[in-house]
């Protein structure tokens, strides 16, 4: 009995004995498949890493151009210096002379060198190449150079704030730089060099190179010529008027294509001021997409093209401004405190009457009203290719009071970007199709392959080419007859509207604060070139639109048809002069009447009854049809 349990006894250990070792041989088995499938190209780069030291390549960063092929990034020769202390001989020779160029500490990076444990040693990057090229002429031993490059802007201060820049890594920060940094960074590459376990290069070594890929090459919409004009009257714009910002944008009416876009105050993009972040992203923000304001005057367009469209006026229609209108209890005062007395549409767009707009946003009603602003892209985003857009602020649909409406109408208790601002103007004068507007044209891949090509995108008819046309039509007025005379170039039909609006700081009115604005179109009978121009906070008292905006918007058209060639398509009429007259101490309404008689429109700032002051002064020399200021 107690042998048969003996051996019973012994079985059961073999039988434990031999599943024990099946079980660490397949334990093994699978440890051995998992380091050979699974981790084995892991393993293999751990080793490579201990056989081999490799130097990056960085990959050239796309160009980006513009429409016709001018660049406005590039990149520039920089190198990246790198010390394997195992190789060097003299440390305080490879310290002296990289501190000595690369103005580094001695001390600390000696102590670098000599006791790292690591085999490499990144001591600078983006080092200009004759900075590289004088080190290297010391033909030290331990000390190894990259070819890498540097971001470089042609057109230095144009375009800050949308091309954007590139951090030391040369990766895309904003602007355009950033959201499109996925195309423009490219594939970086590498140099393999055999070492032996200490990281001492092999005698009988071979270099091996694994090259960089580029990035791709951008052609974005942008006319770099239409941006220096744009540049130039945002720089002088600021200068002239005292002001805290000026903006423009030109954008193509028949594509949505972003042909200008310029800011001023700005900053030199290849010297950006990365010790001041506060003021870096300050600069850099780009204010036409990003930041909303109040359009005042020029949001009348779109109220007019709503009554149009909506049969909520006719030709026949007459509106009378005796200087206000009593709305919820609440008086709204027109800008010119007289009234203007009875007009019809034409002459409401063109005296930029806010009762004919409160009557006519009235008309329409909410729901109207709402349908066609909406429709125009307002209260949402443009879907622009760029980050941090605003969709605007309209006040919820079912909380407008018929006060809220009456000033809607004029462009008040509405903000919009100056982006949708010129997107909405290009649909309502085009022919009535709102279009999506871009930067990017095309990307063509290291190699001259195109992987991608824009084509304009509609996105919906706003309203009839009938409409439009009418719009156009009286919008032109403005500009020949009206408060946008500045704007206007001899020989060529360019409509527009002027605005002014003043500022609101922690929910009230900002004293002697305002923007003042034109957006303008042309040429009228077949448009092609929509602008604004935005004037933030300018100084003193002259903060009309159209003296402070308009000006600088003609100066702009006058020079983009020298340039695209376009011809005259009215007769140049010989300039008419007058002299002002003498209203200082009249009456308001007949110092009005006086420059009726010489031809010339009035601003009039002030609600009093007689003329306290004017700009230009008495007896100046004027071109008839311009606008003059009146203080009272």
């Amino acid at each position: 009995m107690n042998s048969t349990n003996s051996t019973v006894t012994t079985r059961k250990r073999l039988l434990i004995l031999t599943v024990s070792i099946i079980f660490l041989f397949c334990a093994l088995l699978g440890r051995l498949a998992y380091l050979q499938l699974a981790a084995g190209k892991e393993l293999q780069a751990k080793a490579a890493q201990q056989w081999y030291r490799d130097l990056p390549l960085k990959a050239p960063r796309g160009k980006i151009v513009d429409t016709h092929g001018q660049v406005l990034a590039d990149n520039r020769e920089v190198y990246g210096v790198y010390v394997r202390p195992n190789a060097v001989k003299d440390a305080p020779a490879v310290a002296s002379v990289l501190s000595g160029h690369l103005s580094l500490d001695y001390d600390k990076l000696l102590e670098k060198i000599v006791s790292s444990r690591v085999s490499e040693i990144t001591v600078a990057r983006a080092v200009e190449k004759d900075v590289a090229e004088a080190i290297i002429a010391h033909d030290l031993a331990g000390v190894y150079f990259t070819l890498d490059s540097k971001r470089y802007y042609p057109a230095s201060h144009y375009l800050a704030q949308i091309l954007g820049f590139t951090n030391i890594d040369n990766v895309g920060q904003n602007g355009l730089e950033g959201y499109y940094d996925t195309y423009l960074k490219g594939v970086d590459g590498f140099a393999y060099t055999a070492a032996d376990i200490k990281g001492n290069e092999l005698a009988d070594n071979v270099t091996e190179y694994v090259p960089a890929i580029p990035g791709c090459d951008l052609t974005v919409s942008l006319d770099l010529n239409i941006q220096s004009f744009a540049e130039t009257a945002v720089a002088n714009a600021l200068e002239d008027h005292g002001a805290k910002n000026a903006s423009m944008i030109v954008m193509d009416c028949k594509t949505g294509g972003i042909l200008a876009m310029a800011s001023a105050p700005g900053f030199d993009l290849n010297e950006p001021p990365r010790d001041d972040l506060h003021m870096l992203n300050a600069l850099s923000k780009n204010k036409m997409i990003v930041d909303v304001y109040e359009p005042g005057s020029t949001f009348k367009i779109f109220t007019t093209a709503a009554a149009i469209e909506n049969g909520a006026v006719s030709d026949a229609d007459r509106f009378f401004c005796g200087g206000s209108r009593l709305v919820d209890g609440q008086k709204i005062k027109c800008w010119r405190s007289i009234g203007h007395g009875s007009q019809n549409l034409a002459d409401g767009v063109k005296n930029s009457c806010n009762c004919v707009f409160m009557d006519l946003a009235l008309r329409l009603g909410t729901d109207k009203m709402y349908d066609t602003i909406r429709n125009f892209g307002f209260g949402t985003k443009t879907d622009i290719d760029f980050y941090g857009e605003s969709k605007g602020l309209l006040m919820a649909q079912s909380k407008v009071k018929t006060v809220d409406l009456a000033r809607i109408g004029f462009g008040q208790a509405v903000a919009v970007t100056p982006l949708q601002l010129v997107t909405a103007v290009s649909a309502a004068i085009n022919g009535g199709t709102l279009y999506e507007p871009y930067f990017l044209q095309k990307a063509t891949a290291y190699g001259g392959q195109t992987i991608y090509t824009r084509e304009p995108k509609a996105v919906r008819q706003v309203i009839s080419s009938g409409t439009s046309e009418r719009l156009r039509n009286m919008l032109e007025k403005v500009v020949s007859e009206g408060g946008g005379h500045k704007a206007g170039v001899a020989g060529y039909r360019i409509g527009g509207k002027t605005g002014t609006a003043q500022k609101y700081e922690n929910g009230s009115i900002a004293q002697g604060k305002y923007v003042s604005s034109f957006v303008g179109f042309a040429p009228v009978e077949d448009p092609r070139y929509v602008l604004a121009m935005i004037v933030d906070e300018p100084s003193g008292y002259a903060y009309y639109g159209s003296l402070v905006a308009a000006p600088y918007a003609g100066e702009v058209f006058a020079k983009i048809f020298d340039y695209a060639g376009l011809p005259p398509s009215t007769s140049a009429t010989v300039t008419e002069w007058t002299q002002m007259p003498d209203v200082v101490g009249v009456s308001t309404q007949e110092a009005l009447e006086m420059l009726r008689q010489c031809g010339l429109t009035a601003e009039v700032a002030g609600e009093g009854e007689s003329v306290r002051s004017c700009v230009p002064s008495p007896q100046t020399r004027v071109e008839k049809g311009d606008v003059v200021l009146l203080r009272t």
